[in-house]
């Protein structure tokens, strides 16, 4: 099969991500998994250099907002951000007491945490990244996980909506 998939990248557009779970199980659950990948983030933002516009953690998906990095392309971010999260929680899930154990697939003999490749929207107006935030923030209410985005903090609501810091620092556009 013929790989139609198409990323525009160099043109210093914002880019909506979103990857899910291995079959959309809740492996992002755990608070302590959800801490760890915002953890895991930032180090991964640090080292490839790009701007964290927004992001929402949910049990089964993350949506991220960022720029095109300084190092590489967000497909490369993406890739490095997925291998050093499921190997974290590979890690942890080896039984270090009180650590995650978390229920891994296993396809063709391989434990496997995420879903192959992500969805990549080029965001370039203004108008594009006040929608793209909006449904971001509105994901834990929708699913019923929360009455009130404030109340999950794994989202970068309070930054934008309370001027609050929340998990990690948020890079704002103009």
């Amino acid at each position: 099969m013929k790989n139609k998939l198409k990323r525009y990248n160099g043109r210093r557009d914002l880019h909506f991500i979103t990857f899910s779970c291995y079959e959309r199980r809740p492996l992002l659950g755990p608070v302590r998994a959800k801490n760890l990948f915002v953890k895991i983030l930032g180090e991964v933002r640090e080292r490839h250099g790009f701007k964290l516009v927004g992001f929402v953690l949910m049990p089964e998906h993350v949506h991220l907002l960022l720029s095109e990095p300084a190092k590489g392309t967000p497909s490369k971010v993406i890739q490095v951000l997925k291998q050093r999260v499921s190997r974290a929680m590979r890690a942890k899930r080896r039984g270090v007491r009180g650590h995650l154990r978390l229920p891994f697939a296993e396809e063709n003999g391989q434990k496997r945490f995420w879903q192959r490749r992500f969805y990549d929207f080029n965001v370039w107006s203004r108008g594009k990244v006040k929608e793209k935030l909006n449904y971001m923030h509105a994901n834990p209410v929708v699913r019923r996980l929360v009455k009130h985005p404030k109340n999950w903090p794994w989202s970068s609501w309070s930054s934008y909506e309370m001027g609050e810091e929340g998990l990690i620092r948020l890079d704002f556009v103009d």
